[in-house]
């Protein structure tokens, strides 16, 4: 070995042990980086296409991703979190550009490490990009949809190839996300089709980026994603969510203000809190922000407790929204 190759390894592995790391330096991509490959499997011209690896800090000081190399044009790569804290994790995502590149592709990803140390880290991205089949648009957004409600989407799929080719089915991979499919057209070898992604009431809160997968009739390559993405949003929130009473005796009273607010013009109907018996000032005019001085009374010494605090709306659409309440609730 090289005195300067010598030298090098040494001030590597002196710094991951000044660094606070407990595993051997041979072993630390696996802690940081604990996915390094992905299929995109086949996917079509135009799909909006992109996996995020995540990165995870496993070091008592803070992590900073310099730069990302790429081997092919074909696959974007994007530090979406620059620097990771201790014990944090953040993302690198890859972007496959299936509007320029067709066929096989493969990229390696070489991600570059500063701090707290340097090093480098190769990740791989590889996948299918057919010619001849294209989503327009490219992957179905539904922004933000009110719980409780149906929404829908479309996308178009333009095929060029075989006159006999035709989509079999159309999957999802959670049920309340419903697609459908609908042939518009069929002129020799062009054929099109309309995808439908219907978005069902009993649909959870919260962002969601799933796929739906379109089988069609080829031998070789017959399953093909299309991402949907969008934001269930509850029509009735509380604020804070967290309550914390910390230490309280049975029989104490603690007043909170609570901020509910709704999509459309609401009364309340009732707090609930199990353990705990809520009072409130009522108020007959329906509006679409409540200001509650809510007083919370302990009705058992059950020591650290944590509960559900229930508001709900009156009227024939009644609605729901919880918040947690924490508490020590004992004899002192």
């Amino acid at each position: 070995m090289s005195r300067a190759k010598f030298v090098a390894t040494f001030a590597f592995t002196f710094c991951l042990l000044a660094a606070g790391a407990t595993e051997g330096w041979a072993d630390w991509p696996d802690n940081a980086f604990p996915v390094k490959t992905h299929d995109f499997g086949t996917v079509a011209v135009a799909a909006k296409t992109e996996f995020r690896f995540p990165v995870h800090n496993p070091y008592s000081k803070p992590m900073h991703l310099r730069t990302v190399r790429r081997s092919c044009g074909c696959t974007t790569p994007i530090i979406e979190t620059e620097y990771i804290q201790p014990g944090q994790t953040g993302s690198i995502l890859a972007r496959f550009n299936t509007d320029t590149f067709r066929g096989t592709k493969g990229a390696t990803l070489t991600v570059v490490v500063d701090e707290p140390f340097y090093s480098e880290v190769r990740l791989r991205v590889d996948g299918y990009i057919r010619s001849d089949m294209v989503f327009h648009p490219g992957s179905i957004d539904f922004g933000s949809v009110s719980q409780g409600e149906s929404a829908s989407k479309t996308s178009s799929i333009m095929y060029a190839g075989r006159s006999d080719w035709k989509i079999m089915d159309v999957r999802s991979n959670v049920p309340w996300l419903v697609p459908t499919s609908k042939l518009v057209s069929r002129t020799n070898s062009r054929i099109n089709y309309e995808i439908t992604v219907a978005v069902r009431e009993d649909a959870p809160t919260g962002a969601f980026r799933d796929e739906i997968i379109v089988v069609t009739n080829d031998n070789k390559r017959p399953n093909v994603p299309l991402k949907v993405s969008g934001n269930i949003e509850s029509p009735l929130s509380i604020s804070p969510q967290a309550i914390a009473f910390g230490s309280v005796k049975p029989g104490e009273q603690i007043t909170k203000r609570l901020v509910v607010k709704g999509n459309s013009d609401f009364t309340i109907a009732s707090i609930t809190c199990e353990g705990w018996d809520v009072s409130f000032p009522e108020s007959a005019v329906a509006k679409r922000v409540h200001l509650i001085e809510a007083t919370f009374t302990a009705t058992d010494a059950n020591g650290p407790t944590k509960s559900t605090v229930e508001i709900t709306t009156g009227g024939e659409q009644s609605v729901t929204a919880k918040a947690v309440l924490t508490a020590d609730v004992r004899e002192q």
